[in-house]
């Protein structure tokens, strides 16, 4: 999977950006409206990817910062919510403007969104409520994405989410690797 890119924007038209890498590849990334605008033509700079694989494509998408990320793979765990769906709805607001709404069961705020009709705004509030309440999406961003990347790969080990997520909440995580972390994470849940 591709994470994280770095390299010059060369065109954006919107909803879309090309970045050319240091490497000489240009990459399109599908990016929600907000952030387009935060990335002007000719800056160097960091984007967060999400490589949606499907039959037909491979599309890119991009994010600010990991908190976007996360919360746009969260859409994708809804049913009937597709990656283009799970952009736009990241064009309401912020990140906490949406976790927020999300947790307070906001139907309205969430059907402003082109393709969100009432029913599948209530079935992303009924599936998202728990896990947008009390900064439950803060806690798995913090430190920069490091406990973000343990509690993934606790899962792709076998553990459950909440397993994970208990481990990773007792560790220290200053000056640490993924891997140390990931280490002491499963000497801590054994």
């Amino acid at each position: 999977m591709i994470s994280i890119l770095r390299g010059k924007i060369m065109k954006n038209s919107g909803n879309e950006i090309t970045l050319m890498t240091s490497g000489g590849v240009g990459y399109v990334l599908f990016v929600n409206s907000g952030a387009a605008k935060k990335w002007p033509v000719g800056v160097e700079t960091e984007v967060f990817t999400y490589l949606a694989v499907r039959e037909n494509a491979m599309d890119l998408f991009g994010f600010q910062n990991e908190g976007e990320r996360a919360l746009f793979l969260k859409f994708l765990n809804v049913s009937g919510i597709g990656p283009k769906t799970a952009m736009h709805l990241l064009s309401l607001g912020t990140v906490d403007e949406i976790a927020s709404a999300v947790s307070r069961g906001d139907v309205d705020y969430l059907t402003k969104v082109s393709g969100i009709g009432r029913k599948t705004a209530e079935r992303i509030v009924v599936e998202l409520k728990e896990k947008m309440a009390a900064g439950a999406l803060a806690e798995e961003t913090s430190e920069g994405g490091l406990l973000g990347d343990v509690v993934d790969g606790l899962i792709a080990l076998g553990y459950s989410t909440q397993e994970a997520r208990e481990a990773v909440k007792k560790l220290d995580a200053n000056g640490k690797t993924s891997e140390q972390l990931l280490k002491e994470a499963l000497q801590r849940i054994k």
